[in-house]
């Protein structure tokens, strides 16, 4: 193999990873003690990607439902503020993980997913 091929698959191999190290690195996983901490007597954009009946059986206080499944969910990020904090979760973080991911990409700079959904929130609030 040439030297040239080597260094054109090394150059995809560094920029596919370094880009999945660069978006996990604005993600912060954070347990409900956290979360709650960080939401608390402050005015934050939290938001439940859970879908809209999940939400209306129980939710996080001042949290605006955003369903993770709905085909414009990347385009109802539009009118906020990329390097602004934002908190989201789902049931049990499996959406809320995928979200994070999602905002990631779309540019989001402070992203903080609760641990263990609002299943965890509710066990221990």
């Amino acid at each position: 193999m040439s030297k040239l091929k080597i260094l054109i698959i090394m150059g995809f191999f560094t920029s596919l990873f370094g880009l999945k190290a660069q978006t996990s690195e604005h993600i912060k996983v954070l347990d409900v003690t956290e979360f709650k901490e960080h939401i608390s007597d402050k005015k934050v954009v939290l938001i439940d990607v859970r879908t809209p009946s999940e939400f209306n059986d129980g939710n996080i206080k001042n949290s605006e439902n955003i369903d993770f499944y709905d085909r414009d969910f990347s385009n109802c990020f539009s009118n906020f503020k990329k390097d602004e904090p934002i908190y989201v979760y789902c049931h049990s973080g499996g959406r809320s993980n995928k979200a994070a991911k999602m905002l990631a990409k779309l540019g989001f700079t402070k992203i903080y997913d609760l641990k263990g959904g609002y299943t965890a929130w509710k066990s221990q609030c």
